[in-house]
């Protein structure tokens, strides 16, 4: 049965680099967790809302915790091994779409990340950003993300400067996925066309759990989830394409609201940036309470700043700072995109 815990303030939860074996859902109270940033290497914090789980990656992936959980006012929690975790959320789908859009966010802001990591002012190669995002991963013993890059690495560079480096480095990182496995294996991506490049061997993708338990959802969610997935690999067309059926299909009130979203958003990442702004203003009109009404402006205000209409951009940056917490990631992001804008003018 899962196990009702209470910790004090300022003690801590567990730490970044622990054996990961329970997941925890905040009942009251609050926790912040802690993690290093891929760009800079600064501590960055995200506060955990009541009702919000973590610690489900490390986990379900029996890997070490990514971050460290600090109670900053005491906090009443539930403790979940594994096997109970998996039973309830096989029971409720909400704690399975839950997951998949906490995911799919971290996946996004990873990418946004390499991609800053690549286009930063040192003016580092691609061969050498890609090398040492495979570096960053392998020191904090993420060795899934680490095969992902230094895989991608060969197919692109098979000749490259750090290519023996990279073979030894895969056969390290295979051997501790092969022992104790991982919830965050990804295949690597297909070859570039031209010029013509051997393939390098696809990583081998064990289905994480609640990819298994999807397969018993119902219809509806099932396609939801099969679209989510598609927008965590950046397939934002098909993912478009899968929301679009659901949504002419008719569904509930409850998934027309979150496929009108991410619709939305899909077209934001299509460069579609007059489509995105429609169909955001359409979804603000009808739930002007929605849960991640903060997330669409944010992304509004991106696809002006995109369109070079920097005034309704700063217009909204400085209306959203008011409206989300300094702390929060979005606040952060907020912050440093009206920045960004203010330093142009």
């Amino acid at each position: 049965m899962p196990k009702p815990m209470r910790y004090r303030a300022n003690s801590y939860i567990y730490f970044r680099g622990d054996a990961g074996d329970k997941i925890f859902i905040l009942n009251a109270g609050k926790v912040s967790l802690s993690y290093l940033d891929i760009e800079t290497g600064a501590e960055m914090r995200d506060l955990i809302k009541m009702g919000e789980f973590f610690g489900v990656k490390s986990a379900m992936g029996r890997y070490p915790r990514e971050e460290t959980a600090l109670v900053l006012q005491d906090a009443d929690v539930m403790a979940f091994t594994v096997p109970e975790f998996e039973l309830i959320a096989s029971k409720n789908t909400r704690i399975i779409m839950k997951m998949l859009k906490v995911f799919s966010n971290q996946l996004r802001r990873i990418h946004r990340q390499v991609q800053n990591l690549m286009m930063s002012d040192e003016q580092v190669s691609p061969e050498t950003g890609l090398y040492k995002i495979g570096e960053y991963y392998l020191r904090n013993k993420r060795y899934a993300q680490a095969l992902h890059a230094y895989k991608r690495y060969l197919v692109y560079y098979p000749s490259g400067a750090y290519a023996e480096d990279v073979t030894r480095k895969i056969e390290v990182a295979e051997n501790y996925v092969s022992k104790y496995g991982s919830g965050m294996a990804v295949a690597a991506p297909a070859a570039p066309t031209a010029p013509a490049a051997p393939k390098a061997p696809a990583a081998r993708a064990e289905p994480a759990p609640a990819q298994e338990q999807a397969q018993d959802l119902p219809d509806v969610d099932k396609q939801y989830y099969n679209a989510v997935s598609l927008v965590s690999q950046e397939k934002y067309q098909d993912a478009y394409r899968e929301f679009k059926a659901i949504m002419d299909a008719g569904p509930d009130e409850e998934h027309m609201a979150k496929v009108h979203f991410e619709m939305s958003r899909c077209q934001f990442y299509l460069k579609q940036y007059d489509a995105c702004v429609k169909g955001f203003s359409a979804f603000f009109q009808k739930y002007p309470k929605h849960p991640d009404l903060n997330d669409g402006l944010y992304l509004v205000g991106r696809s002006y700043e995109e369109k070079g209409e920097k005034q309704k951009a700063m217009s909204l940056y400085k209306k959203l700072l008011t409206m989300v917490a300094a702390e929060d990631t979005l606040g952060r992001k907020v912050r440093k995109s009206l920045k960004a804008l203010e330093e142009k003018q």
